[in-house]
């Protein structure tokens, strides 16, 4: 199954393991895989591995032998790593875009002044204005929250920002996903 796991910078596996994730290696492990319990897992979609990245490193892996799926994550007894890179500058930008995309539901809970900031800085990722439009954001996004109820299209929203991230992925790296 091909799929998608985040490691730490120093390319380790976590909990007491500390073997080392290069690519081409396979990892094995002795036990009946089970979810969120004991096993190697990954994610077939980006956005679902993504909410379980201890880091900014991602990789391509295929997982094998004993596999149990879930709604957003497999296990198994085998994972090789097919390629990995540092996706930190990448997640940064998606995070701008992911924000883009529903930038103008907090309107009318800022200033337009503020709100021309925050749009400045997710368009640009300009670092001197980041602080300002940071604390802009927040205010607004709290006054947003005071005010909203969950919506009916949030597996949708998640669907596109999968899209979106699986799209960077693919113009950064030419992995056939």
């Amino acid at each position: 199954m091909r799929a998608f796991y985040f490691s730490n910078s120093d390319k380790k596996l976590r909990h007491n393991d500390g073997r080392q994730i290069r690519k081409g290696r396979t990892h094995k492990v002795k036990c009946d895989p089970v979810l969120c319990e004991r096993g190697l897992h990954a994610s077939e979609r980006l956005i679902d591995a993504l909410k379980y990245a201890p880091g900014n490193y991602l990789w391509l892996v295929d997982l094998k032998g004993k596999i149990v799926a879930g709604d957003d994550k497999a296990v198994a007894d085998e994972r090789k790593y097919i390629d990995g890179f540092d996706a930190g500058d990448l997640l940064h930008e998606f995070s701008r875009k992911a924000a883009l995309i529903n930038i103008k539901k907090i309107y009318k809970y800022c200033s337009q002044k503020d709100y021309d900031l925050i749009v400045e800085y997710l368009e640009t990722g300009n670092d001197d204005i980041r602080s300002a439009a940071e604390s802009a954001a927040w205010s607004a996004a709290e006054s947003a929250a005071r005010s909203a109820t969950r919506s009916a299209a949030e597996s949708a929203a998640w669907s596109d920002l999968n899209k979106l991230l699986t799209d960077m992925v693919r113009a950064k790296t030419g992995w056939d996903i």
